[in-house]
């Protein structure tokens, strides 16, 4: 991985699976990234609200909830993000089927590459 990447980068990391999150945060703190987390789509939308980002990740099952409206969120406020789920691209509401997506499980470099596509960087 090329040392601080994703310095000076805004980015929001929507995970409610506690070592899928830390994975993420670390491995885009390690590459100069601020990270703020979210569990919750409350929580999530309460960040949206209050911070800018440059990019987001968003897990889609969020507690047995979708994550929907938290997409909607970032979609009004203009955020690039890419859904990293198990479910693959069937798993999408047909609005958002061919959004940038992210397949369970993933190595941190494919959360790298993807999060680099997503900045075009």
């Amino acid at each position: 991985m090329t040392d601080k990447l994703f310095s000076g980068r805004h980015i929001l990391v929507v995970e409610d699976e506690m070592m899928i999150a830390l994975l993420i945060e670390d491995t885009l703190c390690d590459l100069g990234a601020s990270v703020a987390a979210a569990a919750t789509i409350k929580s999530a939308l309460g960040l949206i609200n209050g911070q800018t980002f440059d990019v987001a990740t968003l897990d889609l099952n969020l507690g047995g909830a979708a994550s929907y409206p938290v997409a909607d969120a970032l979609v009004a406020k203009g955020v690039p993000f890419l859904f990293a789920t198990g479910y693959g691209e069937h798993g999408l509401r047909d609005d958002y089927r061919g959004h940038p997506l992210l397949n369970k499980p993933f190595r941190p470099q494919h959360m790298v590459d993807a999060v680099t596509r997503l900045l075009r960087l």
